[in-house]
Order: C-alpha cells, then sequence, then structure tokens
C-alpha cells in the first residue's frame, strides 16, 4: 500500500472513529465496544468480498486497495507495530492521567488482582486446555497469559457515565496498568520457551519475571526522574515539554526491551506513574493542562485506531472455527473467570484481614470480576504468535481462535450487560453522606445563582416579572433542598470534620499550585509541598482530626535530607548541602505561611454553609493551630537569619510584583489597547525581571570561628594573636530546633560554647532544666572531674557553637589564666549551686 492509500485510510478510520462517539452516547453502548463492532463488520465484508483478508500462518498477506473495504482493511495492524508504536503510548498515557497518590491507598489490592491475579489466570486456564487441547504446556500457558490482559478503556468509561464509586474506578485503571504489564512479560517468558523447545521451568520463569519487572519499573522511574529534570531548563515552553514527555515511553521502553533485557511495558508504566506523581510541582500548572489534554487527545487516537484494527482481523483469526473449537473456547471463559473469582473472593478479603487494605464491598467485587474486558493486548499478543513463522500453525491456529473468541464474549458479553448489572447493584447512587451534602451544595449553590440573576436582571434593566419567571425555578429547588433535617441531624461531626478536612487539605494543594503559576514561588519546594498536602488529605481521610494532625506536625518535622546535610557538615565541615536545606526550609515555611493565610479565610467563608457553624469552628482552630506552628517555626529561623528572611520576602514581593505586571500588559492586549508587537515587547521585559530574581539569595551560616570567637565575653579582653589562635583550635558547629548536643552517660570529650541561639539542659535525676543563650558554654564540668556526661543538652532553636575538644580546653586553661580563673569561678558557682541534687555540668550562665 503506497503512502497516499495509507494515508487516506488512516483517515477513514478517524472519520469513523469521531463519528463513533456521540452515536455510542446516543445508543448508550460503551464507545469501545461499538469500535469493536465496526471492526469486526468491515473485516467481515472484507473476508466476505474475498479480498484475501489474511489469517493464522499468513502474515506477510497484502490485500489490494480495490475497493473501499479493501483499502481500509489492508491498513494492516501488526503485532510489532502494536507493541512498539501503541503500546508504549497507550499505557504511559494511562499511567500519566492517574492520580497516583489515591492509587497508592489501593496499592494491595490493585497488585494482587494486577500480579497475582495474573499468574493464577495463566496457571488455571493453561492447566484446564492442557489435557484437553492436545498441544504442549508451554502452549497452553502462552494462551493463559494472553488472556490474563485486560482492557479499562470501556468499563472505565461506563463507570463514569453512570457516577459509580471512585474507588471502583481506581481498582480498574490501577489494575488494568500493572496487569497488562505483567501478562506481556510472562508471555515474553513462555512464548521464548515454546520457540526455544524447553520445558516449563516454574522456579526459572519466577526469576525471570521479577528480574524483568523490577528492572523495568527501575528504568522507567530512572527516565521519568531524568525527564523532569530536564524539564527545569526548557522555561515554560508547553511545545518542548510536550514534545519530551512524548520521547520519555519509547525511550525507556526501547532501552529496556532492546538494551537491557527487561520489561519494555513494565518501564512505559512506571515512567507514567513516576512523572504524574511529580509533574505537577515540576511543571507549570498552565502547561500540566495543556500537557495533559494534548495526551488526553493522543490517547484518544490510539486506542480507537487500535480497537477498530484489532477488531478487523478478528474474522479472519476465527475464520475456521469448529465444534471443538467451541469446546475448549468454553473452558477459556469458564477458567479465567473462576481464576478472577478465586482472587477476588478469596484473596482480596484477606488484604483487609491483615490490615494492607480497606475492605472491597461485595458489590464492587462483582462488577470487577464481570468488568475484566479484554481488548487490543490480547489480539496483539496473539498476532505475536500467528505472525511467528517458528511456531506450528496448529499452535498458531489454536491461539488466534481462543484470544479472538474471548475478546469477542468479554466484549459482546460482558461490556454490554456491565452497565445494567452497575445498575442493578445501586453502584450508579451516591453515598448517604454524599446525599446529603449534595442538598446542601444545591442549596448553596442555587441562592448564588438566584442573587446572580437578580443583579443581572437589575443592571441590565430586565423587566422584574420576566426576572421573577427565570427565579421562580430556583426558588422551588431551595426550598425543597432545604427541607427537611439538617446536616448537623444526619451527618455525625466526625464525618463533618473529615470531609472538611480533606477538602482544606485540597484545597491547598491548590493555593500552592496557584502560587506556582504565579511564579511566586521556586520550582523546587513545591513538589515537596504538594506531597505533604497530599498526604494531608489522606491522613484525614483514613484517621480524621487525629491523622491530620501527626501529618501537619510531619510537614514541620526536618526531613531526611536535611539531617543528612546536618551530618555533613558536622563530620566532614562542609556546608552547602545544609545551606540548600536550610534555604529551601526557609522558603517551604513562608510558601505554608502564606497559604495557611488563604486557606483561613476560604474556611471561614465556604465551610459553615456546607458542614455547620460547629464543624467549621473545629476546623478553623484546627488550621490556626498549624499556622502558630508554621510561624513558629518560621520564626525560628528569621531570629537566626534576619538579614536573609528580609531578603527572601523582598524577593517574593518582586516577583508577586512582576506577575501582577505581567497580568495588566495581558489585559491591556485582550482589550485591544495594545498590540501584539508591543505586548511581546513589554512581556520580555517582565521576562529578563524574572529571570534575574529566580535566583534564590545567598544563605551565609555565619560560622566564620574568629568573628565568633570575639563575640564572646570570656575571650573580650585577648588580644588578635591570642584570638586568633583559638580560633585555629576551635570547631564551628550548626545545630537545628530539637538536636541532641550531649546525652547522659556519653564520654566527656568537649566543651560547647554558644555563639547564638539558646539550649536547655536537663539535670540528672531530677525534673530541673537550665536553659542557656549566647555567651554561656556548657559540658566544662565533666572534663574537670573527669566524669561521664551526667546531663542531657538540647537546642531549643537553630545554634552556633563553638566546640573545644578536651585536649586542647586545658591547654587553653593553662596558657590562658585570666580565662581559668574566670572559669574556675564559674564552676565554683555551679558546684555550689548543683550540691542539693546530683552535679549538673551547668548552671548559672557564664556571662
Amino acid at each position: 500500500m503506497d503512502l497516499s492509500v495509507f494515508l487516506l485510510s488512516l483517515a477513514l478510520l478517524l472519520v469513523i472513529v469521531s463519528i463513533l462517539q456521540p452515536l455510542a452516547d446516543r445508543l448508550a453502548v460503551p464507545h469501545t465496544v461499538l469500535l469493536a463492532a465496526v471492526g469486526v463488520l468491515i473485516g467481515i465484508v472484507s473476508v466476505l468480498l474475498g479480498s484475501g483478508f489474511p489469517g493464522p500462518g499468513s502474515p506477510g498477506a497484502v490485500i489490494p486497495a480495490s475497493s473501499p473495504g479493501d483499502m481500509v482493511a489492508g491498513f494492516r495492524l501488526t503485532s510489532e507495530t502494536f507493541l512498539v508504536v501503541f503500546l508504549p503510548l497507550l499505557l504511559f498515557q494511562a499511567a500519566l492521567t492517574i492520580d497516583v497518590r489515591r492509587m497508592a491507598e489501593d496499592a494491595a489490592p490493585i497488585l494482587l488482582m494486577a500480579i497475582v491475579a495474573v499468574l493464577i489466570t495463566t496457571i488455571v486456564v493453561g492447566m484446564a486446555l492442557w489435557p484437553v487441547s492436545g498441544l504442549p504446556l508451554v502452549a497452553c500457558l502462552l494462551l493463559g497469559a494472553i488472556v490474563a490482559t485486560t482492557d479499562p478503556s470501556a468499563v472505565v468509561g461506563i463507570f463514569r457515565d453512570l457516577g459509580a464509586p471512585a474507588r471502583l474506578t481506581r481498582l480498574v485503571e490501577g489494575e488494568s496498568l500493572l496487569n497488562d504489564a505483567a501478562a506481556i512479560v510472562l508471555f515474553t517468558i513462555f512464548l521464548d520457551l515454546l520457540l526455544l523447545g524447553r520445558q516449563v521451568d516454574a522456579g526459572g520463569a519466577l526469576i525471570t519475571f521479577v528480574i524483568s519487572f523490577v528492572g523495568g519499573a527501575a528504568v522507567g522511574v530512572a527516565g521519568a526522574r531524568l525527564i523532569a529534570f530536564l524539564i527545569r531548563f526548557l522555561r515554560d515552553l508547553r511545545l518542548a515539554e510536550v514534545t519530551m514527555t512524548l520521547a520519555l515511553p519509547y525511550i525507556v521502553y526501547i532501552v529496556s526491551n532492546d538494551y537491557l533485557g527487561v520489561s519494555g511495558v513494565v518501564a512505559a508504566v512506571a515512567a507514567g506513574l513516576a512523572l504524574s506523581a511529580t509533574g505537577r510541582g515540576r511543571i507549570a500548572p498552565e502547561n500540566w493542562r495543556f500537557l495533559q489534554d494534548i495526551w488526553q487527545q493522543l490517547g484518544f487516537w490510539a486506542s480507537s485506531l487500535v480497537f477498530v484494527l484489532a477488531a478487523i482481523l478478528m474474522p479472519g483469526l476465527i475464520a475456521d472455527i469448529g465444534p471443538w473449537d467451541v469446546l475448549l473456547l468454553a473452558i477459556v471463559i469458564i477458567g479465567a473467570l473462576a481464576a478472577r473469582a478465586v482472587v477476588l473472593f478469596g484473596f482480596l478479603p484477606l488484604l483487609s484481614v491483615m490490615r494492607l487494605s480497606q475492605s472491597v464491598d461485595r458489590p464492587l467485587t462483582i462488577v470487577i470480576l464481570w468488568g475484566g474486558l479484554r481488548g487490543a493486548v490480547t489480539i496483539a499478543l496473539a498476532l505475536g504468535v500467528t505472525e511467528n513463522r517458528f511456531i506450528d500453525d496448529e499452535v498458531q491456529r489454536f491461539v488466534a481462535i481462543m484470544s479472538t473468541g474471548f475478546v469477542l464474549f468479554t466484549l459482546f458479553g460482558n461490556g454490554i450487560t456491565l452497565k445494567p448489572m452497575i445498575r442493578r447493584l445501586h453502584l450508579d447512587r451516591l453515598s448517604p453522606i454524599d446525599r446529603v451534602l449534595r442538598e446542601q451544595v444545591l442549596a448553596l449553590a442555587l441562592s448564588n445563582v438566584r442573587d446572580s440573576i437578580r443583579r443581572t436582571a437589575t443592571q441590565y434593566q430586565i423587566p422584574r416579572n420576566i426576572a421573577r419567571d427565570v427565579i421562580r425555578p430556583y426558588e422551588t429547588r431551595i426550598k425543597n433542598a432545604t427541607e427537611g433535617q439538617s446536616i448537623e441531624d444526619q451527618i455525625a461531626d466526625r464525618d463533618r470534620i473529615t470531609i472538611g478536612l480533606v477538602a482544606l487539605a485540597n484545597r491547598e494543594r491548590e493555593l500552592i499550585l496557584a502560587h506556582y503559576q504565579q511564579r511566586t514561588v521556586s520550582s523546587v519546594i513545591v513538589e515537596p509541598l504538594m506531597a505533604y498536602a497530599g498526604h494531608l488529605a489522606d491522613s484525614a481521610r483514613a484517621q480524621g482530626r487525629i491523622g491530620y494532625n501527626r501529618a501537619a506536625r510531619r510537614m514541620l518535622a526536618f526531613p531526611f535530607q536535611f539531617r543528612m546535610a546536618e551530618f555533613i557538615h558536622r563530620r566532614l565541615g562542609y556546608a552547602r548541602p545544609l545551606v540548600t536545606q536550610l534555604t529551601l526550609r526557609f522558603e517551604m515555611q513562608l510558601l505554608s505561611q502564606l497559604v495557611l493565610d488563604e486557606l483561613q479565610s476560604f474556611g471561614r467563608s465556604r465551610l459553615p454553609p456546607l458542614l455547620g457553624d460547629r464543624v467549621a469552628e473545629i476546623v478553623e482552630d484546627m488550621l490556626a493551630t498549624r499556622l502558630d506552628h508554621v510561624e513558629q517555626a518560621l520564626d525560628a529561623l528569621r531570629l537566626q537569619y534576619p538579614s536573609y528572611a528580609e531578603s527572601l520576602e523582598r524577593r517574593f514581593l518582586r516577583r508577586f510584583a512582576l506577575r501582577l505586571e505581567e497580568v495588566e500588559y495581558q489585559v491591556l492586549r485582550d482589550e485591544a489597547l495594545i498590540g501584539q508587537e508591543l505586548y511581546f515587547h513589554l512581556r520580555s521585559e517582565v521576562e529578563s525581571d524574572r529571570t534575574r530574581s529566580d535566583a534564590l539569595p545567598p544563605l551565609d551560616l555565619a560560622l566564620n570561628t574568629r568573628d565568633l570567637v570575639r563575640q564572646f565575653p570570656l575571650f573580650a579582653h585577648l588580644s588578635d594573636e591570642q584570638i586568633e589562635v583559638i580560633a585555629t583550635q576551635l570547631e564551628a558547629r550548626f545545630a537545628s530546633p530539637g538536636s541532641w548536643l550531649i546525652r547522659r552517660g556519653q564520654k566527656s570529650d568537649s566543651v560547647y560554647f554558644i555563639a547564638s541561639g539558646a539550649v536547655e539542659v536537663t539535670i540528672e535525676d531530677s525534673d530541673q532544666s537550665v536553659r542557656l543563650g549566647r555567651g554561656d558554654f556548657f559540658g566544662e564540668m565533666a572534663i574537670l572531674s573527669g566524669r561521664r556526661r551526667r546531663s542531657d543538652v538540647r537546642s531549643l532553636g537553630f545554634c552556633h557553637l563553638l566546640v573545644l575538644n578536651d585536649t586542647t580546653f586545658r591547654r587553653l586553661l593553662d596558657h590562658n589564666p585570666d580565662i581559668r580563673s574566670e572559669i574556675d569561678r564559674i564552676v565554683s558557682i555551679r558546684s555550689q549551686m548543683s550540691q542539693p541534687q546530683p552535679s549538673p555540668e551547668t548552671g548559672p550562665k557564664s556571662s
């Protein structure tokens, strides 16, 4: 087929796909089912017209374009075309658009259905066919792996049309992503065994499966991380970002399959999931929406074409089906359903018993069982067998008929009856809580609509009788929504608090993205803050206010990266990682403070009408507590680095001003007050200013030993030469809030001088504690007495310390009588204060 015929065939198929979408809505039939029906019809016509339609064993058949039907049928889908061109794109698109955070909540049941179910289905179908088919066991297991794949496109469309529970959609989508990957890995293993003529080795196959699966996942995540890193250098150019993401699935797929010997399918899925999890924090919000729209369009084209093209091949694949084949097909259908039922009704409930997952209701389980439709992936894998000339013709025919027949059964049997089943199980209805919330939302929204109609009628001087006629239906609907019991009487306070906290956490994510869109914050902090906000929502959903508060405290804790940077600075004296972590923490806390301020306003205005005043007040108090804690963390940083705090706030305000300036120019352009040329000139000036303001101001840890020594009254009388000598013997150390500086029982090997900040000393066998601040020192008594530490010392805020080891400390006292005299005086005072109880290491201030 020459290029012009190829393009015409493609154009005709796209026209068919476009026409079938509204027709499917009108007929209330899943779009993919209708696509399959039309494809099968085209295939049947091609066979009846004698167009030489290829079947099993004839991979090279070429169809002359002597008629329109032949021309469309000649646009042939091969296994290689599907697996290399379409499959990476389809899997990546499905993974990119899924909510990874919500899917992670059901990770256990998804992995069970996607991996364990595939293994069980492969074994059950293969073992059931082996005694009666007369074919080798490996061929039967190969067929089991082929029919173990699922296609969620038709099912998910039905779920969304009927308003089925969101968890049902997540389970089916998540299962399908990993299900295809697991099945294709098994298919590859059994195909190699069949071609090499080897017997099935369960242990070896399992090891190969794990290596291929885990290796592909690692390649996919690494590729996604690399692309996300490179996207930062594209300067928000959306077309370049989309192009970069389009390259990603093919890079990881081909590299994994052809060069690393691991699963390219798993790599494509892992890349999509990883980019979905991190993309919103790396790509500007408007660009992310644009990217999602482009990928949704690409996915629609690819999935629609694949369904039609695969369906066109089906009549040729089962053209010579016989009665014995029908019996074998029945075994396949029964075996696949039985294996899936064992997993769903046998293994799945065990996850909730083991507290690995929330329980899945029985109606959801039934729909998942019946909704395991097969589609293009199954046909493509079957083509991988029928097109392979090294495989026996009988095996090719067996795989072609069984796979195609099973796909047709699930599409036209399960697919058509699934919607009535969902209605029969009442899964198209709202939950009791959602029904009550629906009335509250209706009352609030319709009241706003009514008020807007009145204002519009007054503004445009529309007669009052016309306005009353338009408003009257809304008044009736508002009255119906507000009749009956109040929300306080119908939903428990605990449930309403959970609803409010989840709503606030989701709103927090949107506010963070809004600041990112306004370019007032650095992109590097958006991703962790988005992850924290997502964790807030998950914790509130699972554990209510307790989980929310725990997650909020975790947001303020120092992460592993910060502790690691602190360790590197303490052990190696390298400060760069610590400076980076402090800079990020400073900006994160500043943005958190701004977002929580905005969130309080949102909560006060939006929550009381929906959840009631009492619950809104509780939620508002929780927000106020969070804000207090964030402000305390920010104040600790401000006290230690006041000039840096001013620089950071100045940068934020400057970037906000640039965003306002950019918006003003956009408004002037949209109002046709300035032309495109002037607009682009003004915008380029704003971009230049924004680029200059992108860099964070430098943070000085203020750990210059000589400057710190001069601040101590103990060393004030020393000459510059003496200070220089002491400074070379002191080690500057940084301590974050809550760090333990000394623990009881430790060997006494250092004295600590506080250059800035404060510490708390807890005395042994006593609840008494002493606070020491700038100019104080501690740890000297244990060295002078030769004992182990008898107190705990913890930093109360960010501290700068000067540390002197015991040998150098003794030498300092020997060579500086004035310093020794002052320290002896302080030690004497501390010893007298500690006489009623075990002697503490510290006591009164040294200055």
